[in-house]
């Protein structure tokens, strides 16, 4: 058992719900290139970002939990 390396299932449970946050993952995108020549540093994306990985853990939460019980 000392010899097994342990696998982090969040890992692949957010490889796999990535998929269903497209939506989210093509505003920041969107964020990010309206924004790409701004000098001053002021405009972010960070609403976007943090709105992709709200789907992202709101989908991995129930799948995770249920591995760990």
């Amino acid at each position: 058992m000392a010899d097994e390396e342990l696998v982090d299932p969040k890992k692949y449970l957010e490889e796999s719900c990535k998929p269903k946050c497209v939506k989210y993952l093509l505003q920041y995108q969107a964020c990010a290139k309206r924004i790409q020549g701004d000098e001053t540093g002021h405009k972010h994306c960070t609403g976007q970002y943090f709105d992709y990985w709200r789907c992202v853990d709101n989908c991995v939460a129930p799948k995770l939990f249920k591995k760990l019980k």
